[in-house]
């Protein structure tokens, strides 16, 4: 190696260096833009109530001057916070803390969006919707329709498609965000809780807002949101499903509708038991563990016509009788063809109801326009025609239930 080009090599081998630093530093400068979770204000779960004029919550005028011409409709929005260091992250440690794990702050505004800013003025730390787990609108709210909220929610990154968005059948949506329940101490993370364990257990179907959201989005579909009720401010009961036709909600299910609906979906696990009478064996109940469906359309003279095959399996949880025993096939073909025929009413009943009410909550008119595009293209024209043909429509179920266990007893 001359002694020119031994010169030059430490000079090179230091300009590379610092140009392995300068490049190293853009990916070292660390979390430049944190908030320490003490400095977050955590917003838990949301009600929202039409405002009825008594609660003392004026304008403000954060986000507008009084001469606006805006909306008069003002809602009541009460959030729950989460008071840093008092969220309990685990099994309960003995300590006796009887100080609440959440603050609860009451709002007013024209708009979600008018209320979520009121309440940034009043809480010092700025407000996080990352942890927003379940918001609760009022019955009044949902009647006259929830498209503005949608378009809030829908908007803001925050919001997880995951979140459950509930009506309440009982007055006031604000007085879930207080509720008391033994087993958990923060409302909303039992809320929440309920709501997934009653989808794992087949209980629920999972309605989570993001499918609501994309069932608003469709042609042919109407959404359904889970439909609950407070009970001694301890414990919430899954009263049914509230049903919408364009966003606003027309009407609402029984709790053993739940089953029924989620049976013509085909929807598992089973979760459901039916009490019933059955003609020369006495009262059975029997609890469905298993459901598949199948749905096949074909048009006939311009009407759409619908079939579902569904079949059920279940067990024999009860039987009150001491003359019959259940320990035969004949015995057995009773009790499933009971249940048949009550299951065949219950499914023409609800799908006579919400075609009546036009909430097509079934997706019959995204079937039909992925399966017979040339009947929607010549006929339907969009949603607001979809409601007024879905009346129209001719089902017919065809449902059999398979007993797999009748248990120990009669054996």
């Amino acid at each position: 190696m001359s002694s020119a080009a031994a010169k030059r090599t430490p000079a090179v081998r230091i300009i590379a260096l610092l140009l392995a630093g300068v490049l190293a530093s853009l990916f070292l400068s660390g979390c430049w833009d944190e908030v320490e979770i003490e400095d977050r204000a955590l917003v838990l779960g949301l009600a929202i109530d039409l405002a009825d004029g008594k609660d003392q919550h004026p304008d403000e005028g954060v986000t507008h001057r009084a001469e606006e011409k805006l909306p008069t409709r003002r809602i009541h929005v009460t959030a729950q916070i989460a008071v840093p260091g008092r969220v309990p992250l685990g099994p309960g440690t003995g300590s006796g803390s009887k100080e609440s794990p959440v603050w609860v702050v009451e709002v007013e505004g024209k708009t979600l969006d008018d209320a979520m800013n009121n309440l940034q003025q009043q809480v010092a730390d700025p407000r996080y919707l990352i942890h927003l787990r379940v918001i609760v609108i009022s019955q009044s709210i949902a009647k006259q329709g929830i498209q503005d909220l949608n378009d809030y929610l829908r908007r803001n990154p925050e919001i997880r498609r995951s979140t459950w968005l509930l009506v309440a059948s009982d007055g006031r949506a604000s007085k879930y965000m207080d509720v008391n329940p033994p087993l958990q101490r923060v409302p909303t993370l039992y809320i929440l809780s309920m709501m997934e364990k009653a989808v794992a257990t087949g209980k629920l179907p999972p309605a989570y807002c993001g499918e609501f959201w994309s069932s608003l989005s469709h042609q042919g579909q109407d959404g359904i949101l889970p439909y609950i009720s407070l009970r001694r401010n301890e414990n919430i009961l899954i009263k049914g499903l509230a049903y919408f036709r364009k966003g606003k909600m027309v009407g609402a299910t029984t709790p053993l509708d739940i089953g029924i609906y989620m049976a013509v979906m085909g929807m598992d696990p089973g979760g459901y038991s039916v009490l019933q009478e059955v003609p020369g064996v006495g009262v059975v109940m029997v609890r469905v563990t298993s459901r598949f469906s199948r749905r096949t359309s074909e048009i006939v003279n311009g009407v759409p016509h619908i079939a579902y095959d569904i079949h059920l399996e279940g067990n024999v949880d009860e039987h009150y009788s001491e003359e019959v025993f259940i320990n035969n096939t004949g015995t057995l073909n009773k009790i499933e063809s009971c249940f048949e025929k009550y299951a065949l009413e219950s499914a023409a009943l609800l799908m006579e109801e919400t075609q009546k009410k036009r909430s097509d909550i079934w997706g019959t008119g995204e079937f039909i326009r992925a399966h017979h595009p040339g009947y929607w293209g010549t006929k339907i024209d969009g949603r607001d025609k979809w409601n007024e043909e879905f009346p129209k429509v001719k089902v017919s179920f065809r449902i059999q239930i398979t007993m797999k266990r009748v248990g120990l007893k009669e054996r």
